[in-house]
C-alpha cells in the first residue's frame, strides 16, 4: 500500500471563535493530500480534467479526535482504502504533535465534465486504473 504524506502549519485563518480548526477546513486538508497522492503515484488531475473527466465527491466521512489548533504542524496521510473500477474511496489520518487528530475517508467517481453522467474507471482510464490497482490498500 503506498501512503503520501503531505505537512504544512496551521493558519489563523482556518480556526474558529474557540481556536481550533474549522471543522470544514479537513476537507480542504483531505483534498490536498488526495492532490498530493495522486501525484505521487504519477496521476496528474488536470489531465483527466482536460481530457472531459472530473472526480466529484459523492461521500464524505470524518471521524474528529482531538483539536487542532493555530499554528500546530499537521501531517495529512493519504492512501487509497478501497478501489472497484468505479469508485475510488481515499483514506487520509491527520496528525499533529504525533497524536491522531481526524479520520476519515472520500468516495469519488468520474463523471464526463460535459453531462456528469458516470464512467468506468477501469474502461474509459486504463491507466489510472492499473496504477489504483497495483497501489490500493490490499
Amino acid at each position: 500500500m503506498h501512503v503520501c504524506t503531505t505537512s504544512f502549519d496551521v493558519r489563523y485563518a482556518e480556526t474558529d471563535q474557540m481556536g481550533v480548526v474549522y471543522h470544514a477546513n479537513y476537507l480542504i486538508w483531505f483534498e490536498l493530500g488526495r492532490t498530493a497522492f495522486t501525484k505521487s503515484i504519477g496521476l496528474d488531475y488536470l489531465e483527466m480534467e482536460e481530457a472531459g473527466i472530473v472526480s466529484p465527491v459523492i461521500n464524505v466521512r470524518a471521524s474528529f479526535k482531538k483539536p487542532v489548533r493555530y499554528g500546530d504542524e499537521v501531517v495529512v496521510k493519504t492512501w487509497i482504502e478501497t478501489y472497484d473500477g468505479l469508485r475510488v474511496t481515499y483514506g487520509y489520518e491527520v496528525r499533529s504533535a504525533a497524536q491522531v487528530c481526524v479520520t476519515g475517508t472520500t468516495v469519488h467517481v468520474c463523471v464526463r465534465k460535459v453531462d456528469f453522467r458516470p464512467i468506468s474507471i477501469r474502461r474509459q482510464l486504463p491507466e489510472w486504473d492499473e496504477v489504483y490497482e497495483r497501489v490500493k490498500r490490499r
